[in-house]
């Protein structure tokens, strides 16, 4: 066996492996890279729906922090805005709080059924009621809907499905990369027969020679 040909069964068994991996890692991950990318692809497009993804900021009386009213002042009434539209038995956990200065708003919003509302820093009256659309296929694109379903705190669900998620990725670019540029590399170092030169005629003479 020639050295050309024993690289060439190399390269071809690297192929084979990489076929191997690239399909199963595809048929073990497939539903979880679908969703990664069907919202990967709304979360670009969030600021783009007319408010289906993301409901826009609304503006208040007054962008001057001075005419506010405290933070604590604004977080009863956005607590109250929501039991109003839900419920007074509602059961809130306030999640974080956005204050948008420039536009005289403050955002409020909540762990339970990703809820929202938007307040008027000044008078603390109710801009708009939101379902947070936007968080939510945040954290279903980044696993943290995960510790969130199973009341994990320390988040580590979401870094163990992104590390599984980034680790695959990273496996299925290479394999697919080799999958196309192996077998045009192995087309490029395919080796070319030689032209054997003439061998001189060997045997009985004719007659006459």
């Amino acid at each position: 066996m020639t050295p050309d040909s024993t690289k060439r069964q190399r390269q071809a068994r690297v192929l084979r492996d990489f076929r191997k991996v690239h399909r199963i890692t595809g048929a073990l991950l497939f539903v979880f890279f679908f969703v990664l990318a069907l919202t990967g692809l709304l979360l670009g497009w969030k600021k783009h729906t007319g408010g289906v993804i993301l409901a826009k900021t609304y503006t208040g009386s007054s962008t001057n922090l001075k005419d506010w009213l405290p933070v604590d002042s604004l977080t009863a009434n956005a607590f109250q805005a929501i039991r109003d539209s839900l419920g007074q038995e509602t059961p809130l956990t306030l999640d974080r709080i956005d204050l948008r200065p420039d536009k005289g708003t403050a955002k409020f919003t909540f762990v339970e059924g990703y809820l929202g509302v938007q307040l008027d820093g000044a008078t603390g009256q109710t801009l708009h009621l939101e379902s947070r659309r936007a968080d939510f296929i945040e954290h279903l694109h980044d696993g943290t809907v995960l510790d969130r379903l199973f009341g994990v705190e320390s988040g580590i669900l979401k870094v163990i499905y992104s590390t599984i998620m980034g680790v695959a990725l990273l496996i299925f670019t290479i394999t697919g990369f080799w999958l196309w540029y192996g077998p045009k590399r192995m087309k490029q170092e395919k080796p070319t027969l030689v032209a054997q030169p003439n061998r001189p005629r060997t045997g009985r003479p004719l007659h006459g020679e």
